[in-house]
């Protein structure tokens, strides 16, 4: 809930940030985060005008973000919001100024290799899957893992997005751009069960999306992670715990990725079926495993030279 005296005070400019953020195509997601950074930015200037803000003000709100120990990315997720925050006042002529921008964004880890599945593991993964919603939930896990979507994509997906006579999935994806995915005969097969299994909503009301919850409503964002948590728990039970990996959801399309890479699909493919804007974001998924190194390493034939003593 947004604090009472930041609503009070600023209010207007939220809401018209709210109305930009629509009307731009953010989704629903993207909306609830940014609004919640701003409204902890705007507690922390402490009653100022937004013209009286300058950029040490929005430095040490994320300075004081670091300090408590959130992640390089949610950092620049938080300066991202303040910068919209602002560019949708100066855009809707509210305001002249931003002091968020030309602020640097916190250096990510770049050479670290996404967590990911490897082929067997995904197998072994998808063995978990259980309960009442089996089939549902299968369905979802496939779309990432063997297809690459987005949470976020999977959430978005509705009945017709899915061509089973040409077998194509048709993805919302991020920059709201649309991507058609041919989906491999296996998963055509569970999600075509998914479909004849899905509950209709109750009351009668019309839902058009393709994944549903127990009452008939559109799967949220939150409850597919939870039920991948769950999964994901249920599947490293048995592993010592220092070894339990930091699995979730997005780990998924890390999977798909490398495989897609490992297999010999071209860079450029693999960035058509994840959406990714930039090839370079899909550079990431060329990371290589100890196990390869070592093989490379063994095609080496290391000679010393014969040491004569005498």
């Amino acid at each position: 809930m947004i604090n009472e005296e930041v609503q009070e005070q600023y209010g207007d400019e939220l809401q018209a940030f709210h109305i930009w953020m629509k009307d731009a195509g953010y989704t629903g997601y993207t909306v609830k985060s940014y609004t919640g950074d701003v409204t902890e930015f705007l507690t922390s200037i402490q009653g100022k005008s937004l013209e009286q803000v300058k950029k040490l003000n929005v430095l040490a709100f994320l300075s004081r973000a670091r300090e408590r120990g959130v992640s390089d990315a949610t950092r620049n997720r938080k300066h991202a919001a303040v910068n919209c925050f602002y560019k949708s006042l100066i855009e809707l002529e509210v305001l002249a100024s931003n002091p968020a921008s030309g602020i640097k964004k916190s250096k990510t880890e770049k050479n670290r290799a996404p967590v990911f599945l490897d082929e067997g593991g995904l197998t072994r993964f998808l063995a978990s899957v259980e309960g009442k919603y089996r089939i549902r939930n299968l369905a979802l896990f496939l779309l990432m893992g063997y297809m690459g979507l987005r949470v976020g994509e999977v959430h978005a997906l509705n009945c017709k997005d899915y061509n089973p006579e040409r077998r194509t999935l048709d993805v919302f994806g991020k920059g709201r751009k649309w991507r058609s995915i041919p989906v491999p005969e296996t998963v055509a097969e569970v999600l075509s069960q998914a479909l004849e299994e899905r509950l209709n909503p109750w009351r009668g009301e019309k839902e058009e999306a393709l994944f549903v919850s127990q009452k008939g409503k559109r799967l949220s964002i939150r409850s597919i992670q939870l039920i991948s948590t769950e999964t994901f728990e249920r599947f490293q039970q048995e592993a010592p715990v220092h070894q339990r990996q930091s699995y979730s959801s997005h780990k998924l399309r890390h999977s798909f990725a490398t495989m897609m890479l490992r297999r010999g699909a071209d860079l450029r493919t693999v960035q058509e079926l994840l959406g990714h804007a930039s090839i370079q974001t899909t550079t990431v998924y060329t990371h290589v495993t100890s196990r390869e190194k070592e093989e490379a390493m063994a095609l080496l034939d290391v000679k010393l030279p014969v040491h004569n003593n005498t």
